[in-house]
């Protein structure tokens, strides 16, 4: 079956069509939507807690063992943990990309269980939670109460009974975090009544423990002759506070009862007093949401809207919510600006190709084209298990210029054979595909290649090229197919030659047009042919040109920035606060209030959410605090001057005065399921197990270094070991002679001054704890110690100081480890003009210089995965290189002649790179992904050229006349594929808006690669074919025979002519 079957059976190459694209309209309605593929590494938490243990007691006694057990679980990279003052130990193990999450939450839970053996009883009663979800938020949102009407305590627990389990529900949510307490039934003891009777937290504990419980009673009539059978029923658990406060502690021979009401105040209070929330200045409460490994975040935010829409009708009067962040704001606008450059793009495309055909029949055929293989390649990205994300759509975009050009050459060939006089479209279209239908197959066949070998890399950016190469491939697959089946058979139903059946000229606008935009063009194929000729005539500057462009091309590869993905406006701020060491909940409060105050007067900005207690990137803590300023619409801020960044700037121009605080403000990580930020993130490790005061010396010594760097612009941490604090000391020979053990004096201090969660209680259809602990005023100072007691073995009270002596000491809020060596966490930004790329390499230089032996360090997060994939750039180039050569060569039969192809590429390559740097863009994935396919359809253009001119010396023409008949009869279809790139492109570049950095880059590299591309195929490879061609015919002779194609006949002809005129003229000038 030939190709001429496809123009005799127009019909059936109209099914074949429209086949493909009702198969694509399938696909394009279930591919998910989401911002980049799904890179970011699974990560497993593992968290529980130990209420009123200092950070140090909880790394010894509960992450050491969780650690070593969880250590070494398969597939996993590497993990870290924090424990805090707080009483709160997190874990996080992250695992290599392609783990599946299920199977590797499982492996740690089992890793988890071995341990608990060696976990303290107080840890073993809440519990190990091991769950999957990743480090970065989906969305969070807030509820508040704008008229003051309602507290923190009622809203932080309506999220946690009416929302929370509905949304834990939704497929893909990993966990819900709420920025508040939940309920807990408070026992406040007084330590003064209790001793009084002498009595201490453990007798509570132990009353509690027999009193607050369920039976099972049994039943009355069971297995008897009675009619009747009669279940007994226990009240069980108590319910209200004053419940509790009836519980008997101890009752007298004479009728005296002691109940707790009298020892202690009751009241339902909260399980932790550790976060202080405000939305704009109200009371609120603000959730964050994460997502599981794998899931797709676009689905399952618009899952969590619907529910929290439904939500909103049911709230109680005064209580209002409000969205603060959502990783779809960014994601539906940034991909609304893709798509609405996709349709301009294919608008200016058509424009050109108008332009040079100049017929509105022509026009139509690459249009087809266009849709044809967009819409089919959404049936390929639906099978491969792809998502419709920025990286497809790009690809999509930038392959709209392919594919018109597989359209414009099948055109291009018909129109040129009217050109000779053919008559008849069917004939015109049936010997214009004998010419070109090797080359279009061979190009497509070059074009695929490029991007195959590109698939198989590893890594996140292995994901982030395997699809948009195969995406583009697939795409130029479907476009090849077009072109050899519904294209020409449309050519013949369609076209029609320009002369009237008698031979006399039309006149309508088109022919006019035609005449005027013909002349214009003959003779810019006059001068075409000059410059050409200038060039074949000194073979030297072509090869000094190549030497140039590859020496920039090296110097500007090693200069331009490298980052991994452009940062963006993501319509979000994050202010992360931290004030003096050992500042109370309350004193951070109020600076907080202060900043918030000053924040909300930033025009551009729309809510404020406030949250103290928590710091963004140092976790829970009494002196930290984070601010997330919710930006308004981007289409309301238009500009520069009203970006992020801008407004980062404001951030801290507006707090410069605040002393008691230090303020660091960054704008989201760009690729969900890396951490929270987009600051290069660094784990100082102390290798040597050393104290943490020295360890903690050496990094800030390190950090001074660092921030000399002119590529850094801040870089820090919030660790901090100035935080004061007492060190108890239990006198062992003091507790022998009072007859009591250490351990009791510790636990009744911990009683009183720690809190003990001591039974449980169930209300609103939940479990909430029980929880005993001094009443607030009895705990102030070091001095209340006087007022505690303990009992000693005669059953005596004897106050604790007598037993314990307190030394001032300074120590961590939080301790954490990186792969179970000490770390200290920090966070280093990239100065104004300088990238990621660069900031990772001013780290390492100067860990080089600063850190002494036995410290190091390791990249956390998408820092880590951007040292990773440095140097993958060259090898991807290197492979395109190689496999385009051997297809070459195969289809030439020659190992020379593909260099006159492959040596065009890099002054393409230089002029990506040259463009990128005049605008100040940096080497990034979009614009590899940019490079990649320009290698692809330079080398596409180059065979077009070089196929023609050999088909040209075996007809035996001489090698300059073969290549400047190839170069005259190629000048207009590499123009429109030049043009139609260049102008297709031109949105991007010029971009602004939402997701502006990624659609420049892309659209830079591919329009400055294009340009300085096709001047250097136009000029260029017509001499490097002269050359190649001429040392492959030194190799194995050429055997001449005559074309069968009417339009080679004519310019041999033609060139024997020109030939023969050539030489006359210089006898003359000899004469």
């Amino acid at each position: 079956m030939n190709l001429r079957t496809f123009i005799e059976r127009p019909v059936l190459s109209a099914v074949i069509s429209i086949t493909i694209v009702v198969v694509g309209i399938i696909g394009l309605f279930t591919l998910p939507v989401e911002q980049y593929p799904d890179i970011a590494p699974p990560t497993i938490q593992v968290s529980t807690s130990y209420f009123g243990a200092s950070a140090e007691t909880l790394q010894k006694s509960v992450i050491a063992p969780l650690e070593e057990a969880i250590n070494g679980v398969e597939n996993m990279t590497y993990m870290t943990s924090t424990a805090s003052n707080a009483g709160v130990v997190d874990i996080t193990v992250y695992f290599k990309q392609g783990t599946d999450p299920d199977m590797a939450a499982v492996n740690v839970q089992n890793r988890v269980s071995k341990a608990t053996g060696q976990l303290p009883a107080e840890v073993t009663q809440v519990g190990v939670t091991t769950s999957k979800r990743q480090t970065s938020i989906l969305q969070m949102f807030s509820l508040y109460s704008p008229d003051d009407s309602y507290d923190e305590k009622f809203l932080s627990n309506y999220i946690s009974i009416n929302l929370k389990p509905a949304i834990l529900r939704i497929q893909g949510v990993g966990d819900m975090m709420i920025m508040g307490g939940d309920y807990s039934m408070r026992i406040w003891m007084k330590p003064d009544v209790m001793a009084q009777y002498k009595l201490i937290p453990s007798d509570v504990t132990q009353v509690l423990a027999e009193q607050n419980i369920e039976s099972a009673t049994g039943s009355f009539g069971e297995n008897s002759d009675e009619t009747y059978q009669y279940t007994m029923k226990y009240k069980g658990r108590l319910i209200t506070p004053e419940e509790f406060g009836e519980i008997v502690i101890r009752s007298s021979d004479n009728g005296e009862v002691l109940k707790l009401k009298e020892i202690a105040d009751i009241e339902m209070g909260e399980e932790s007093y550790a976060y202080h929330g405000a939305m704009n200045g109200h009371p609120g409460i603000s959730c964050m949401i994460f997502q599981t490994a794998g899931s797709n975040a676009t689905e399952v935010n618009n899952n969590i809207d619907a529910f929290l829409e439904e939500a909103k009708k049911d709230l109680p009067k005064g209580v209002e919510m409000v969205q603060v962040m959502s990783s779809n704001d960014f994601l539906y606008a940034s991909i609304h600006e893709v798509i609405k450059t996709l349709f301009e793009a294919i608008f200016l495309v058509i424009l050109i190709v108008y332009v040079f055909l100049q017929d509105i029949r022509s026009t139509i055929i690459p249009l087809v084209g266009i849709i044809v293989s967009l819409i089919g390649t959404f049936a390929f990205m639906s099978i491969a298990g792809f998502s419709i994300n920025l990286i497809t759509l790009f690809a999509l975009v930038l392959v709209i210029g392919t594919v018109v050009d597989d359209a414009i050459v099948v055109v291009e060939a018909v129109q040129a054979r009217f050109d000779v006089g053919y008559r008849s479209s069917y004939m015109a279209s049936i010997d214009a595909m004998k010419g070109i239908s090797n080359a279009v197959i061979s190009s497509s066949l070059v074009f695929m290649a490029v991007f195959i070998p590109v698939s198989f890399m590893s890594g996140t950016s292995g994901t982030f090229y395997t699809q948009f190469g195969l995406t583009m491939a697939v795409a130029v697959g479907i476009s090849a197919v077009n072109a050899l089946t519904l294209s020409p058979a449309l050519c013949a139903l369609f076209l029609k030659p320009y002369i009237n059946e008698d031979g006399t000229e039309k006149n309508n606008f088109a022919a006019r047009f035609r005449k005027a935009f013909n002349a214009a063009f003959d003779a810019m194929i006059e001068r075409y042919k000059k410059g050409v000729l200038f060039f074949i005539k000194r073979k030297w500057m072509v090869w000094t040109l190549l030497a140039a462009s590859v020496v920039l091309l090296a110097f500007l590869m090693n200069t331009t920035k490298t980052s991994l993905v452009p940062d963006e406006d993501q319509g979000v701020v994050f202010v992360n606060v931290s004030t003096a060491a050992g500042s109370s909940l309350k004193t951070t409060n109020d600076v907080m209030m202060r900043i918030e105050k000053r924040m909300m007067d930033i025009p551009q900005v729309l809510h404020v959410q406030r949250v103290a207690g928590y710091g963004l990137l140092a976790g829970q803590g009494n002196s930290f605090g984070m601010l997330i300023l919710k930006l308004k619409p981007w289409d309301e801020r238009e500009g520069k001057e009203n970006d992020v960044q801008a407004v980062i700037g404001q951030v801290y121009g507006r707090t410069a005065d605040i002393k008691d605080a230090s303020i660091f403000a960054i704008s989201p990580g760009m690729i969900p399921g890396y951490g929270m930020g987009n600051a290069l993130e660094l784990h100082m490790q102390d290798k040597q197990g050393g104290d943490v005061g020295t360890f903690f010396n050496t990094t800030q010594q390190y950090l001074g270094a660092l921030n000399q760097r002119p590529e850094i612009a801040m870089a820090y941490s919030t660790f901090d070991i100035r935080y004061p604090q007492w060190t108890v000391e239990v006198d062992a020979s003091k507790c022998k002679r009072a007859g009591i053990t250490p351990d009791a004096v510790l636990s009744t201090l911990s009683g009183y001054y720690g809190g003990q969660y001591v039974s449980n209680f169930n209300r609103f259809s939940k479990v909430y704890k029980v929880m005993i602990q001094a009443d607030p005023k009895y705990r102030v100072d070091e001095s209340s110690l006087n007022n505690i007691f303990v009992r000693m073995s005669n059953g005596e009270m004897a106050p604790l100081s007598q037993f314990v002596t307190l030394t001032r000491s300074y120590g961590a809020e939080s301790l954490s480890r990186f792969n179970m060596f000490n770390s200290i966490a920090v966070n280093a930004m990239p100065a104004e003009g300088y990238s990621t790329g660069d900031a990772i390499r001013a780290v390492q230089e100067t860990a080089v210089q600063a850190l002494p032996k036995g410290f190091g360090y390791d990249f956390g997060g998408i820092t880590r995965e951007e040292t990773d994939q440095g140097g993958t750039t060259i090898i991807i180039f290197a492979i395109c290189f190689l496999m385009i050569y051997l297809i070459l060569s195969a289809l030439y039969e020659s190992f020379l002649i593909p260099f006159a192809v492959l040596l065009s590429v890099p002054f393409g390559l230089m002029g990506s790179f040259l463009f990128a740097k005049m605008m100040g863009l940096e080497n990034n994935i979009y614009l590899q992904t940019g490079l990649i396919m320009l290698i692809g359809l330079l080398a596409k253009t180059a065979i077009l050229l070089t196929e023609y001119a050999a088909e040209r010396r075996k007809a035996g023409m001489s090698l300059t006349s073969a290549a400047l008949s190839a170069a005259k009869a190629r000048l207009r279809p590499i123009l429109m594929t030049a043009g139609t790139m260049i102008f297709g492109l031109f949105p991007l570049m010029v971009a602004s808006g939402v997701g502006a950095n990624g659609n420049s880059s892309l659209g830079t590299g591919t329009v400055g690669g294009m340009v300085i591309g096709t001047l250097a195929l136009l000029f260029i490879v017509p001499s490097l074919f002269i050359v190649f061609q001429y040392l492959q015919e030194k190799v194995r002779p050429i055997q001449f025979q005559p074309a069968a194609d009417w339009q080679i006949q004519e310019e041999c002809v033609e060139a024997k002519e020109e030939r023969q005129h050539h030489i006359e003229s210089k006898n003359e000038e000899k004469k």
